[in-house]
C-alpha cells in the first residue's frame, strides 16, 4: 500500500479574507481530482494556518509524504530562503515523514503559458 500523500498549498497571506478564495479553490480542485490525496492550505503570514499547523494536520490524517507547493510567481526571498528553513524544521520534527519542496508555481512552463494566454484574451 502506498503511503498516504499530503499536499500543502503554501501562499503568502493577506489581511483581506477574500484573498484566500483562489488558494482554497485550488485545494478543492486538488481534492476533486484525487480524493485519496490530503490537501491543506498554509500561509507565511497574516493568515492561519501556518505551514507547521497545516502539515501536522495532514500528518494527523495519516500522510507519510508531504509535498509543499509554493503558490508564488517567482523565487523571491520567501521561497528561496524562508520556506526551505520552515520545511527543514518540519523534517526535524517529523523524521518519519518524507517532505518535498516544489519550486514556485509561477516558474513552471505550463503556468507561464497559461498566464501568457490569459494576457492575450480580449
Amino acid at each position: 500500500m502506498d503511503p498516504l500523500r499530503g499536499i500543502v498549498l503554501f501562499a503568502h497571506g493577506s489581511r483581506d479574507e477574500r484573498w484566500r478564495a483562489p488558494v482554497e479553490a485550488v485545494a478543492r480542485r486538488v481534492a476533486e481530482l484525487d480524493p485519496t490525496t490530503r490537501v491543506a492550505c498554509a500561509y507565511l503570514e497574516l493568515v492561519h494556518p501556518d505551514l507547521r499547523t497545516a502539515a501536522e494536520a495532514l500528518i494527523g490524517q495519516g500522510a507519510r509524504t508531504v509535498r509543499v507547493l509554493p503558490l508564488f510567481l517567482g523565487m523571491g526571498k520567501h521561497v528561496r530562503e524562508d520556506l526551505p528553513r520552515l520545511v527543514d524544521d518540519l523534517r526535524a520534527a517529523h523524521p518519519a515523514v518524507a517532505f518535498a519542496l516544489a519550486g514556485a508555481v509561477g516558474e513552471d512552463p505550463d503556468v507561464i503559458e497559461l498566464l501568457a494566454r490569459k494576457a492575450l484574451q480580449s
